[in-house]
């Protein structure tokens, strides 16, 4: 019997919805910030539950098999030397970036004061920072963003082009593919288009808006660094 075969029945709200139905696949605690990991590209278990603090392995073994069975990730082993398994998303699972996003953007308010037993992950900051640069316009390109809690890099125009409507650009170092990561952990793998340094508190007025980009650079909030297109409209937008 395969692995699929011995996984439980899915629970249903048994309701005839397209909600209901989302809320099937994705409305379990942990499944969508377990996507929210995953569009930064393929993990290893052992990744993922680092990431997720609070989460049991039970529970996050158990969600990975049903996302699994849901059509949302698959499970791969990666060639020697490396020979680890790890968990990505299918082009179903990847289509919940504008979810993670709008629900991010809905959340953001929450986070006016930090709570002595939140942890925080540099990472986590990528994909509602993500959403303001892209809301600005702008050349596509990389960004990278180093915050004190650790750095991690944006493709601007990647989460567009996962709907065949971003506009690419041929002589970025790093545009990518329409399955290429909307962002990823720690620096760019390339010589990124430009370079962000602020802090969370900076970084969360920018994403949500309170705060521009420009005003920040002014203020000495942030610095922007490189010559690249990108970078002079980041520096003035």
């Amino acid at each position: 019997m395969s692995r699929l075969r011995r996984m439980s029945p899915r629970r249903s709200y048994d309701q005839y919805c397209p909600a209901a139905r989302a809320l099937d696949a994705v409305g379990d605690r942990w499944t969508l910030l377990i996507v929210r990991e995953l569009l930064a590209g393929p993990r290893r278990y052992t990744d993922l539950h680092a990431d997720l603090p609070g989460v049991s392995t039970d529970v996050l073994a158990s969600r990975l098999r049903d996302m699994e069975r849901d059509g949302l990730t698959t499970r791969r082993r990666l060639a020697p030397p490396g020979a680890a398994y790890v968990y990505e998303l299918t082009r179903r699972g990847r289509e919940l970036l504008p979810v993670l996003q709008a629900l991010g953007e809905w959340g953001a308010p929450a986070l006016e004061e930090r709570r002595s037993t939140d942890a925080v992950r540099a990472h986590w900051f990528a994909l509602p920072l993500l959403r303001r640069l892209e809301a600005l316009g702008g050349d596509p390109g990389v960004v990278e963003v180093r915050l004190e809690e650790g750095e991690f890099h944006v493709r601007v125009g990647a989460s567009e082009s996962l709907s065949g409507t971003g506009k690419r650009r041929s002589d970025s170092a790093d545009s990518g593919s329409a399955d290429s990561p909307p962002y990823g952990e720690g620096p760019a793998p390339q010589t990124p288009d430009a370079r962000l340094r602020l802090d969370a508190e900076t970084c969360i007025a920018v994403s949500e808006g309170t705060l521009t980009l420009s005003d920040g650079v002014r203020e000495g909030r942030v610095e922007v660094l490189g010559d690249s297109a990108l970078a002079k409209w980041l520096r003035e937008g």
